[in-house]
């Protein structure tokens, strides 16, 4: 998720013709990042001890006959851990851990007040915890949220066994974006085993058609950006799209120095290009931090007119004269996804997990948002089955979303000790438990923006949810 997101969002990174990434991967990554890390505690100092180790997992939990296993990295810092005291873990999801979380920042401070072990554990298939020696759609079988929520089980269990002093230490485990799901998850899947779970910026139900994300971005960029932003870009698009589908799409291609692959006729590359517009503003939105979205507006509103300023605005986040012209095609999409050899690019694992487990398309089915009209759910579906497997048929992914639902119960996980964060800024909110009383909506903050140390520059509502982690781990540990 930044990390988030999706996903928590599934992004349209592709890659141009001679090999090189393009703007889309970098797009990809802003929504699918680490979440932020926390600045350093003072006085720590980057010299912290942070070491890193491995972890011998099985390769398929399901199968106790198949005995092939793999290395998972994970991080850890005992330097406030005492014998007895407790675990916290910070999990690890669609990205390549660091040291961040073990080094400053909330978690931090609850572990040295309690005496307790840090670790970060990587979730399979990313970064450099690779169980597989290519990512082709055969090895992508063993990637799965129950899989990676086995392998923390076995975490858990290894360390307590292993290492001295944990044998009785009770667990917290604090996760972001999709690994607040999967420390939400855990609890139903191992009731007992962590004693409580700070879940911030959680994704709990599996949609397909997730137009709500945009209509999110939409009411962040109003609320923070002005009405007049939001509908400059609402009246951009609807331009664009009428130009696109009367006779001046050379006009579009142009305007947005569009390669000459780009075919206006071919709706999946239509989808594509204005999929990408939308997606450079939810990177925006999702990461805002102090006046982010203010600036953006504020560049977005210095054209003579409404297309002229979205197309400068876009321009500035996808060309560069280096590579001579913005590839959007719909085929550089499903080959940046079908590349099998790099496992640091991270877009296959996600979206494989997405078609396989969770949907949440990021889509324009919504007129509650100002993005238009034109990228749809068979954008993303077509691409499932076009980098992966025929498998993925539009039957399909809808069955495994619904059996991703019935198992894990949505908006009803059915869990206890688990304390739920939100932004309100943040379009994956809309996905998860925003009930007073069930979660804490934090106003005016994005996507994962909790996890720094209490801090005299916290908004009130930002320290009251800091103090009740604190108070709730106080209690979970007792």
């Amino acid at each position: 998720m930044m990390k988030a997101v999706v996903v928590f969002a599934v992004l349209l990174a592709v890659v141009l013709a001679d090999g090189s990434s393009s703007h889309f991967r970098k797009t990809f990554n802003r929504l699918h990042q680490e979440p932020p890390p926390p600045p350093v505690s003072p006085g720590l100092g980057r010299a912290a001890k942070v070491e890193t180790k491995w972890i011998t997992q099985k390769l398929d939990h399901y199968d106790k006959n198949n005995d092939k296993t793999w290395q998972m990295r994970y991080l850890s810092n005992e330097e406030h851990f005492k014998a007895g005291g407790p675990i916290f873990i910070f999990v690890g999801g669609e990205w390549e851990v660091s040291n961040g979380y073990l080094i400053g920042g909330h978690m931090y401070d609850m572990a040295k007040e309690h005496n307790g072990s840090m670790f970060y554990t990587e979730h399979r298939y990313y970064g450099k915890s690779q169980p597989t020696e290519n990512l082709s759609t055969e090895n992508l079988k063993y990637l799965d949220v129950k899989q990676a929520l086995y392998d923390l089980s076995h975490f858990i269990s290894t360390v307590k066994k292993e290492i001295s002093g944990l044998t009785n230490s009770k667990v917290i485990l604090v996760g972001g974006s999709y690994s607040a799901t999967m420390v939400t998850w855990f609890q139903r899947m191992f009731p007992g085993e962590a004693v409580g779970s700070w879940a911030s910026s959680a994704p709990l139900l599996a949609k397909v058609n997730f137009v709500e994300y945009k209509e999110v971005t939409g009411q962040s960029i109003r609320q923070m950006g002005g009405e007049a932003c939001y509908n400059r870009i609402e009246n951009a698009v609807a331009e664009l799209e009428s130009m696109m589908f009367n006779n001046r799409a050379a006009e579009v291609k142009a305007l947005f120095k569009l390669c000459n692959n780009f075919n206006p006729s071919n709706d999946l590359d239509v989808y594509s290009f204005f999929g990408e517009i939308s997606d450079i503003f939810a990177g925006i939105v999702q990461t805002h931090r102090g006046n982010s979205i203010q600036k953006a507006c504020a560049d977005v509103m210095k054209g003579d007119n409404d297309v002229e300023g979205l197309a400068t605005f876009v321009l500035k986040q996808t060309y560069n004269p280096k590579y001579g012209c913005v590839d959007v095609t719909y085929q550089a999409l499903v080959e940046a996804m079908g590349d099998t050899s790099d496992s640091s690019y991270m877009m296959r694992q996600w979206f494989y997990q997405t078609c396989n487990e969770y949907g949440w398309y990021q889509t324009s089915g919504s007129k509650l948002q100002p993005f238009g009209t034109k990228f749809p759910e068979d954008l993303y579906i077509n691409a499932c089955k076009d980098a992966y497997s025929e498998y993925f048929t539009k039957n399909t992914i809808y069955e495994n979303i619904a059996a991703t639902n019935e198992f894990f119960g949505a908006l009803n996980p059915g869990t206890d000790n688990v304390y739920f964060t939100h932004g309100q800024l943040d379009p994956w909110r809309a996905m998860g438990l925003q009930e007073e009383g069930k979660a804490t909506v934090i106003p005016e903050h994005a996507h994962c923006m909790d996890f720094g140390s209490i801090s005299d520059s916290d908004t009130a509502e930002m320290k009251a949810s800091k103090v009740k982690v604190a108070e709730l781990v106080r209690t979970w540990l007792k």
